[in-house]
């Protein structure tokens, strides 16, 4: 119904045209978000503008959830799943009044039933629906639950690992062991907060878990140290492991739907001292993002990078260190592409994301299917484009090289510290020189660095010494302002909430490729890329943080010196 009325005001008002709506019901039913979400995430429009185009809906109030300062106690009166289901929450008590915030305010027999439950006269105000969605769950949410399961589990509550049922329904029934309780509550607040890895690290004394949220870790209240071994086993169940051995390191896979999302998770065990450390990395399809122009590239290097990957052939390379989102440049490179009268081919170690209309495949070491193997089968496939997950040894080199030299276009991934140093690279690998000079057309350089909360940020005036280390002159802030990371609630108290990504895109120019013929240093090969109008990682960072998109300890964090 909200839904519903926001689209018609939206088209009689003129804000979107019919194609734009269009865009964001695509992104609304490929990524599960509400319509409120995903007209921002487009840049359809602003935050502001949503609330003002909310409050003529319903000709009410709207608020701000955000940066509203809501009253825990109002929220109290209210139980989370009457909140939950209404999409409903207190903010606020005057007297016999409670103001409550709501996503869709003319659903009365939700304002009835609220009446009842909390015995006082209700104010509807109006708020977005991801707003009220983020509001319930700071304040009712997986980590509250969490926290209680671990409360159980401190009382002296059963233990029992049980069999898996279907894949798709590790959610599903009533899990009523507290082990299961808990393993399901870290596997949803873990979706929640978007985090990309799940750390679990059994100790001597205690159990260490931990989220990786924007590339950095952050820790989870401990579980009790006697819920090590049933966690363990919990989770190996789930992914089909073998949970007799506990000697050597196992790979395996779970798929769960939570959220309405199905979610994939790539589960590694490893034998330490103390037991088995649990690593699962998150792969949520609703969380890829394809669209290059929203990645951060400055105008001028997307431009030398989409030139770059529009080529016949030659190759593309992007490198930088694990967890610098080289795969998804990949994947956001191909899907730009990805044309019916083009036959794609890809050898990826693991496939973490599935591409329609592109073909995968995944390399299996064991049984033979290297990169290099799948290669040479890719070549009487009648490829036009490749995709190799990694170059990591000559012969995966030589044959893509060979590809490239023979009509097609091969991406890969390396991994070196800037773009420059990745030609001495595939030269100490034994590709020659001249073959190196003659077949690659760019490279990447990326490292991706936390935005900072612009909820939750302040100005900050760098001192002199930081402007010496960030070898910014005082003259480039140029009234530009700096800030720094605080932490609130609506980015988990870290001040960091999202990332974004700074690039070195690498074009070989012919005084470039003369330059590799000449066996140039990769410090000339650097000077002489930056005279063409390379911005190195430094200098895009620096860019970054001078909008006002991140810090200054990340870009020293996250770039060295030029």
């Amino acid at each position: 119904m909200a839904n519903d009325r926001l689209e018609t005001l939206l088209l009689e008002n003129e804000v979107i045209t019919s194609a734009q709506l269009e865009q964001v019901k695509n992104q609304q039913k490929s990524s599960g978000d509400p319509l409120d979400t995903c007209l921002v995430k487009l840049g359809v429009m602003s935050e502001g503008d949503l609330l003002t185009v909310l409050s003529r809906i319903y000709d009410m109030p709207a608020v701000d959830l955000l940066s509203f300062d809501v009253d825990k106690a109002s929220v109290d009166l209210l139980p989370a799943d009457v909140a939950t289901k209404s999409f409903a929450i207190p903010i606020r008590k005057v007297g016999r009044t409670l103001t409550l915030a709501m996503a869709d305010p003319l659903n009365l027999y939700a304002i009835d039933d609220i009446k009842f439950i909390v015995g006082l006269e209700v104010q509807p105000v109006v708020a977005a629906e991801s707003a009220i969605k983020k509001t319930i769950d700071r304040f009712y949410g997986t980590a509250n639950a969490l926290n209680d399961i671990m409360k159980d589990m401190e009382d002296g509550a059963g233990v029992e690992v049980v069999e898996d049922a279907d894949e798709d329904d590790a959610f599903g029934g009533e899990n009523d062991a507290p082990v299961i309780k808990y393993v399901n509550s870290l596997l949803a607040e873990a979706v929640t907060r978007r985090a990309s890895d799940i750390h679990i690290e059994p100790f001597e004394k205690h159990i260490r878990v931990r989220l990786r949220q924007d590339g950095a870790l952050y820790e989870l209240p401990s579980p009790p140290l006697r819920m090590k071994a049933p966690i363990t086993s919990r989770l190996k169940l789930m992914a089909e492991l073998d949970i007799a051995e506990k000697r050597v390191p196992q790979d395996g896979r779970i798929k769960i739907l939570i959220q309405n999302r199905k979610i994939d998770l790539r589960v590694s065990t490893l034998p330490v001292i103390y037991g088995e450390k649990i690593v699962m990395r998150i792969l949520d399809q609703s969380n890829l993002n394809v669209n290059l122009e929203t990645f951060g590239f400055q105008p001028e290097a997307l431009s030398r990078f989409m030139h770059a990957i529009a080529s016949p052939y030659g190759m593309v390379l992007v490198t930088g260190p694990t967890g610098s989102g080289k795969t998804t440049t990949l994947y956001s490179a191909i899907s730009k592409i990805n044309k019916v009268d083009t036959n794609i081919m890809t050898a990826e170690d693991p496939v973490e994301y599935n591409l329609a209309g592109i073909n995968q495949v995944n390399v299996n070491e064991a049984i033979g299917l290297s990169f290099a193997a799948a290669l040479k089968s890719f070549l009487r496939q009648d490829p036009n484009i490749i995709m190799v997950g990694e170059i990591r040894d000559l012969e995966t080199g030589a044959i893509a090289v060979k590809a490239a030299l023979t009509g097609h276009l091969v991406l890969s991934t390396l991994h070196t510290n800037d773009a420059p140093s990745s030609v001495d690279r595939l030269i100490d690998m034994g590709v020659a020189p001249f073959l190196v000079s003659s077949s690659v057309n760019c490279i990447v350089a990326q490292r991706l660095l936390r935005r900072v909360c612009q909820n939750c940020r302040e100005e900050t005036e760098p001192h002199e010494e930081l402007l010496k280390e960030l070898q910014l002159e005082p003259e480039r802030l140029n009234g530009s302002k700096i800030y720094k990371a605080v932490g609130c609630n609506d980015c988990h108290s870290t001040g960091y909430k999202g990332r974004t990504g700074i690039y070195e895109v690498f074009r070989l120019s012919s005084g470039v490729r003369k330059m590799i013929l000449d066996r140039c240093s990769t410090a000339e090969l650097k000077k002489a890329a930056v005279e063409e109008g390379m911005l190195t990682l430094r200098q895009d960072s620096l860019r970054k943080m001078l909008l006002g998109d991140t810090t200054p300890e990340e870009v020293l964090r996250e770039t060295a010196a030029d």
